[in-house]
Parts: C-alpha cells; sequence; structure tokens
C-alpha cells in the first residue's frame, strides 16, 4: 500500500523537477530553443520553397490555359469567319446570277419592245 502511494506522489513531484531543471539551467534551455528555431527554420523555408514551386506550377499552367484558351477562341472566331465568307460569297454568287438574269430579260424586253422599234432609222 506505502509503495502504491508513493509511485504517484514521486512521479509528478519527479517530473516537476526534471522540468524545473530544464527549464532553468540556461545553455539547456538555449540549445534547445537554438536547435528548434533551426527546426522551424528548416521547415519554413521547406514550405516557402514548395510554395514557390506551387506557383511557378500554377502561373504555368494558367500561361499555357491562357494560350489555350487564346488559341480557342482565335481558331473559333476563324471558323465563324470563315463560315461567314462562304455564305457571303455564295449570297454574291446568287446576286450576281440574279443580276444577269434580270439584265437578260431587260435586253430582251428593249429588243422586242415596240419603243425601240419605232426609234430605228427607217431604211
Amino acid at each position: 500500500g506505502a509503495a502504491e502511494g508513493d509511485i504517484p506522489l514521486d512521479y509528478p513531484h519527479t517530473w516537476k523537477v526534471f522540468i524545473v531543471d530544464k527549464v532553468d539551467d540556461p545553455p539547456v534551455r538555449n540549445s534547445q530553443e537554438a536547435f528548434m528555431m533551426e527546426m522551424r527554420a528548416a521547415k519554413m523555408v521547406q514550405a516557402a520553397d514548395s510554395l514557390l514551386k506551387l506557383m511557378s506550377d500554377l502561373k504555368q499552367t494558367a500561361t499555357f490555359s491562357g494560350f489555350a484558351s487564346l488559341n480557342d477562341h482565335v481558331e473559333q472566331s476563324a471558323s465563324e469567319l470563315n463560315h461567314l465568307a462562304e455564305n457571303t460569297d455564295r449570297m454574291l454568287s446568287r446576286i450576281g446570277e440574279e443580276a444577269v438574269a434580270s439584265l437578260e430579260a431587260l435586253e430582251s424586253h428593249y429588243y422586242s419592245s415596240m419603243l425601240r422599234t419605232s426609234q430605228l432609222p427607217l431604211q
């Protein structure tokens, strides 16, 4: 019973002494703090390197996707303009054919009209 009672009482007391000794010893505390600072600095450098690489990858992706998007837009615009040019060519061809047909009809009408025959000089 007494041994069991002593262990829990001695253990926290021993732990407190150990912590007090650890914190109150300036050379040990300074070396531990220096080590922890070095570890934190190393982790911060690693994190910064990872962040810089991520930013570089994101910029590269954004640039390439921007070029791809721009290229897609240019290709779509070119396709739409080619389609419009084809429609315009067909429309101009149709208008030309209609103009030729109208001129032929007018010419035929003119040559067969009474006005023209009455204006011909008598032979």
